[in-house]
């Protein structure tokens, strides 16, 4: 049920989207120089990797630095991709990584393998499912950026940190997760992002 849902709802989600997502690929075209779309490798279900979408928001070679984002100005950031990330339209085009089966709606975000190779063997148990676009975590660590911000060391206080925490809600979502639970998570979200953006 689960994956049907996840074909029918993110076709579904292309198709009422792609007037919107036409807008912001243009958008994004215009204001900097690099591709629309940003394919970042990440770990998906059973230890395999995946390229994930995502509209670029941030200059090309970014990532060629730190991988974690700091604060809502990061320079690396352009001027479109500020209201991307804030309204977390840079996510959208995720809908294609539901689409072809390497994510769910709901499940745990994916991380890099940089990352990963932190994760203990118990920890590992995140990638018994597909990753997703939402999730407990991702609710509650919608500030993340601006609580790295605050970090004398960004880069330790994620791995250390947040990560730590996150990789607790993933397994929670895990353990319990249900069909009703995922709607649930996905109205969560979207009430998240109305009303705090």
């Amino acid at each position: 049920m689960k994956r049907l849902f996840d074909i029918v709802a993110s076709g579904f989600g292309l198709l009422v989207l792609s007037p919107l997502l036409l807008i912001l690929a243009i958008w994004i075209k215009l204001d900097s120089a690099g591709p629309i779309f940003y394919r970042q490798v990440r770990v998906g279900r059973g230890n395999k990797d995946f390229r994930i979408f995502k509209f670029r928001s941030m200059r090309v070679g970014s990532d060629k630095g730190s991988l974690v984002t700091i604060g809502g100005r990061d320079p690396r950031v352009t001027r479109s991709g500020y209201y991307i990330r804030k309204y977390k339209f840079d996510e959208l085009p995720q809908l294609i990584n539901v689409l072809l089966g390497d994510m769910s709606l709901v499940g745990p975000r994916p991380e890099v393998r940089h990352y990963v190779d932190y994760w203990t063997p118990e920890q590992m148990h995140v990638l018994d499912v597909r990753p997703g676009i939402t999730d407990p975590a991702s609710i509650r660590f919608r500030n993340e950026n601006e609580l790295m911000a605050a970090a004398d060391d960004p880069e330790s206080y994620y791995i250390h940190v947040i990560m730590q925490e996150k990789i607790k809600l993933y397994l929670e979502y895990v353990q319990n997760a249900s069909f009703g639970y995922d709607i649930k998570l996905i109205f969560q979200t979207l009430r998240v992002i109305v009303t705090e953006r």
